[in-house]
């Protein structure tokens, strides 16, 4: 019998639990090591959860920004019945046990296909000692839940121990009243006053979500606008949205330090202005786990904030060490963990393997409208990083939205000129992250835009705007870019 390669990966995240698939399937001896449960935050904590709950709010903003104009009528029992009004709430708590219940259940069944694919998942912390051996090999310390110790030979480690919330001095989360994303879904009621700290993706995700479900939100943004990181027009639709669903959005208003006062919470802001509220939601970034790892002694470098400093093949500057997911700071998103986990693994396996190209990654901020990107963006043209024709096509125009009373977004194109090389794009509408596929297909396949708006869309659609959009951008693709 040959010698089987012996992989040990740490953290059963995205990257974690798609690179056990793919070593298992390639003959390695996989071993994965994990405190929390397979799927990691993205599953437990982050991205299963939050969109769940996302979803409950998606219905409660669908049926109350159309059903008037859709025909709908909805009268409660309470007189004057002449004076129809529109009851329809949510039980927090029975939402909350939903998504844990989904985020437990998609943890199993990612146990159970990396089990059944030959890996095997080992409970507890794991850590590198030392340097690499002169037969090639590393050997990872693993410290069980009661205390025990195992040391596990590896001939490669993949580390993908993910991130966790990030934490101010003056704001400490309890649990309670002061919040941050992972703790949220033991609430049993709905917050009635909540303030978000942050205006990122999460920030505007949950404020959003929460103003759907029917708190009163403040968003508090450091910046001139929320999405700071986003297509600016996409920034702008969402912000004026918010603004009209009644959500309070405080731009350029830094949250110095939160503190609980009894039943409240009062958040005071670089200024000296207090807000106050009955809860807090943190939502200021994510710091890496790498902590106590012995990284930097096995020859790993980090980055200041904490990141594995990774190639685009994962790799990082220790022979053997190789690196996946938020832990590396590349893209904060479950596609490219699993994506750097699997190129990681056929890399050092010796199968067939493509660099990581971040120009073809495709991402959604799931508010309401979602707002999904792929490829070269707005702040590429505009810093003449990448010359292209951009034409933008409000979804009021389309005769779908016009009929399911949807008033807000757009799709946006982007195209070499001369080639008409579809290099980018951007959609704002409900399921944007469904509708981006044909853009990103286009983008990773370099199609042309004469390609995309002579393939078939059904009528009508909402996809049939990235058809228009395509045909405008041909007929002027030999254009300058303006």
């Amino acid at each position: 019998m040959g010698y089987v390669t012996r992989i040990v990966i740490i953290g059963g995240g995205p990257g974690g639990y798609e690179a056990a698939l793919v070593a298992a399937q390639l003959g390695a001896e996989v071993t994965v090591v994990d405190c929390d449960g397979l799927g990691g935050a993205s599953v437990l904590t982050d991205c299963v959860p939050s969109k769940t709950l996302i979803a409950t709010a998606e219905v409660m903003t669908t049926f109350d920004s159309s059903y008037e104009e859709l025909g709908i009528t909805v009268a409660d029992d309470t007189p004057p019945l002449e004076k129809a009004a529109r009851v329809v709430g949510v039980d927090l708590g029975k939402v909350n046990k939903r998504v844990k219940r989904l985020a437990l259940a998609q943890s199993h069944d990612i146990t159970a296909s990396v089990t059944r694919a030959g890996a095997r998942v080992l409970r507890g912390r794991g850590r590198l000692e030392g340097c690499q051996t002169a037969e090639g090999t590393r050997t990872v310390v693993v410290e069980a839940p009661d205390g025990t110790t195992e040391r596990l030979a590896a001939d490669a480690v993949l580390i993908a121990t993910g991130g966790r919330p990030r934490e101010l001095e003056d704001a400490l989360p309890d649990g309670e009243r002061i919040l941050n994303w992972t703790q949220v879904y033991d609430l049993e009621e709905l917050p009635e006053e909540l303030i978000v700290v942050g205006s990122g993706v999460t920030g505007a995700e949950f404020a959003g979500a929460y103003q759907a479900l029917g708190s009163k939100v403040t968003l508090v943004s450091s910046r001139d606008r929320v999405l700071p990181g986003e297509d600016p027009d996409a920034a702008a639709v969402l912000e004026d949205v918010f603004r009209r669903r009644g959500m309070n959005v405080m731009a350029r208003s830094r949250a110095q330090s939160v503190k609980r006062v009894g039943d409240r919470v009062e958040v005071t802001l670089a200024d000296g202005r207090v807000i106050e509220g009955t809860h807090c939601l943190m939502a200021v970034g994510a710091i890496p786990n790498t902590a106590g790892m012995g990284l930097e002694e096995a020859g790993v470098r980090l980055t200041e904030s904490g990141h594995i400093k990774t190639d685009k093949v994962s790799r990082t500057s220790a022979p053997g060490v190789y690196a996946a997911g938020d832990v590396t700071g590349v893209f904060a998103l479950a596609s490219v963990a699993a994506m750097q986990g699997r190129i990681a693994m056929y890399h050092f396996l010796g199968d067939a393997v493509a660099p990581l190209n971040l120009k073809t990654v495709s991402s959604n901020v799931f508010t309401d409208p979602e707002i999904a990107t792929v490829g070269y963006t707005q702040a590429d043209v505009d810093a003449q990083r990448m010359a292209a024709n951009v034409v933008k096509l409000p979804l009021l125009r389309n005769p779908r939205a016009k009929m399911q009373g949807i008033r807000d977004g757009f799709v946006k194109l982007f195209c070499r000129p001369g080639t008409g090389i579809v290099v980018g794009g951007v959609v704002v509408a409900p399921k944007a992250s469904e509708l981006i596929h044909p853009i990103s297909i286009a983008v990773d396949n370099s199609l042309t835009v004469e390609q995309i708006a002579n393939a078939f869309t059904v009528y009508p659609s909402l996809s049939g705007s990235v058809a228009e959009a395509a045909r405008q951008l041909h007929s002027r693709k030999t254009g300058d870019g303006s």
